[in-house]
């Protein structure tokens, strides 16, 4: 899955040692779309990719992410792993992924215009 947005929090970096005895990290971050209803998502980074990706406050990104389920003590809690992030380039319109076509030339028609093809 994939959701466009600005981030709005950076919580704090989680860190510790698994079972096996390795080192974990774990970054969070909310991000807020633009769309007309504003919506909010906390997604995370995993190890190597809190370094890789180094997100900011206020930075305007494409993050793709996986969603998961896990249960604990009889409690699911959901989990949204991001995999890929981008950077949106600077001066792109916030909710506009595509192209505008550019504007067609009006077309006027005349009594007896051989374009008009029309019968009445």
């Amino acid at each position: 899955m994939e959701l466009r947005g600005k981030i709005i929090a950076i919580l704090p970096l989680q860190s510790g040692t698994g079972r096996n005895g390795n080192e974990w990290k774990k970054q969070e971050y909310v991000i807020e779309t633009h769309d007309q209803y504003p919506k909010k998502m906390c997604f995370n980074l995993w190890g190597d990719k809190v370094d890789q990706f180094n997100i900011q406050m206020g930075e305007e990104l494409t993050v793709s992410f996986d969603v998961d389920c896990r249960e604990w003590q009889g409690r699911w809690f959901n989990d949204i792993r991001a995999w890929k992030v981008e950077r949106v380039a600077a001066g792109a319109v916030p909710g506009q992924d595509f192209q505008t076509p550019p504007a067609m030339p009006p077309v006027e028609f005349t009594t007896g215009d051989v374009n008009d093809d029309l019968p009445f």
